[in-house]
């Protein structure tokens, strides 16, 4: 999944600013981000299930094996 920040505009002002494909803490990272663009202060934080979990990774080896026997 494709990281991605949503950003809605409330009619009484508030901004708010929700996380998609972000999993756990890196999801901070998108936070200070979004308080920076807007020069904003932070009044709540409300994380979703996605802040539990962990990223995932796929490590490859790059080994190759050559024979020369054949």
């Amino acid at each position: 999944m494709a990281k991605k920040m949503q950003i809605k505009l409330m009619p009484n002002g508030e901004i708010r600013m929700e996380t998609h494909g972000v999993k756990g803490k890196k999801c901070d990272e998108y936070v200070e981000l979004f308080k920076k663009l807007v020069k904003a202060n932070i009044i709540d934080i409300q994380h979703t299930k996605e802040y539990y979990e962990t990223e995932e990774y796929l490590q490859t080896d790059n080994s190759a094996e050559i024979r020369t026997d054949l």
